[in-house]
């Protein structure tokens, strides 16, 4: 009979990655600006396998590109900043809700607390 290894629970650490919810705002988005998707799509994957506990893991990751709001909202530079996306982050449950996208244009039009 083969050998069963146990071990105690609170000695396996289990890893929470980012959920990005609304993923369809961005595609319906580079649809429209198809030179969007290659740099949308490099942010999904960062944010998706980041584990941000708070504002400076996301200033840690993103540096210059990226700017808090009120309300946990999080304003990131696209694409040396010709777009630019605003998102909600929770980061007790880990999930980054997508409030806007757009060109730098379209987001001087907004006010991105209320988005």
């Amino acid at each position: 009979m083969g050998k069963f290894l146990l071990f105690p629970v609170w000695e396996i650490a289990i890893r929470v990655h980012m959920q990005i919810v609304s993923r369809k705002t961005l595609v319906t988005f580079w649809t429209k600006h198809p030179q969007s998707k290659m740099p949308l799509t490099a942010w999904v994957n960062a944010s998706s396998k980041a584990e941000w506990k708070g504002p400076a893991d996301i200033k840690e990751q993103f540096g210059t590109n990226v700017d808090f709001v009120a309300d946990n909202r999080v304003l990131f530079d696209i694409a040396g900043n010709r777009y630019r996306l605003t998102v909600h982050v929770s980061y007790t449950f880990k999930r980054v809700l997508i409030k806007f996208v757009g060109t730098h244009a379209e987001y001087d039009k907004i006010d991105a607390e209320k988005v």
